[in-house]
């Protein structure tokens, strides 16, 4: 699996080192499609341990439509520093190297914002 900054500017290594909580993980993966169902099964795995990380809140993975061949994991955590911990573990380092050489990710930390009358923000 190879890694693709979503923001250049801001890549998930810099955002790793942030102080901030609640935040939403977003990775995208671009993947052949020969490739999607051993991106799932590695993926269902990835997320079953993260599950089990202190920290962890929930997850769901989709996936483009009509044929699409990119998808979209979207999971809470409580914190930047539940999320680190969990990424720069020596078992989620080994399960990347589970994932087919197709796929491509972009991972990218967010937080809600408030926009008045449409959605709160923390």
């Amino acid at each position: 699996m190879q890694f693709q900054p979503m923001d250049v500017n801001v890549p998930i290594f810099q955002q790793l080192q942030a102080d901030q909580s609640p935040v939403v993980l977003v990775n995208i993966f671009q993947v052949a499609e020969v490739d999607i169902p051993a991106l799932l099964t590695a993926w269902a795995l990835d997320a079953a341990w993260m599950k089990r990380q202190p920290g962890f809140i929930s997850t769901q993975l989709h996936q483009g439509i009509a044929g699409s061949t990119v998808l979209m994991n979207y999971a809470v955590w409580e914190s930047v520093a539940h999320f680190r911990a969990a990424f720069n573990h020596p078992e989620f380092k080994q399960a990347t190297e589970q994932y087919p050489s197709s796929v491509v990710a972009s991972p990218h930390l967010f937080t809600r914002l408030s926009v008045s009358n449409l959605c709160v923000g923390p």
